[in-house]
């Protein structure tokens, strides 16, 4: 018998019928599981946090050469007119 690192609630799980990377839910809390190791079962909770990372880390949108933004001198023309 293993617990949910989330809630503490008891998972039936039979370490003869998990395989390592297998994914579990908690029936509880509903939190996503890895299977680490089997003998004996040991998980660790999925993080959407790291899938959000990950995301985010392969979808960075840097500017082309020749792609300017030219809002940003207009607001810098229009500051300087207000000092003045």
């Amino acid at each position: 018998m293993i617990r949910c690192p989330d809630c503490a609630a008891e998972l039936d799980v039979d370490e003869d019928e998990v395989e390592e990377g297998e994914i579990l839910s908690c029936p509880e809390c509903e939190a996503e599981m890895e299977v680490t190791q089997t003998h004996p079962v040991h998980v660790n909770v999925i993080s959407d946090d790291d899938d959000v990372e990950e995301e985010e880390e392969g979808e960075e949108d840097l500017p082309e050469e020749g792609d300017v933004d030219h809002d940003d001198d207009e607001d810098d023309e229009e500051e300087e007119d207000d000092e003045e």
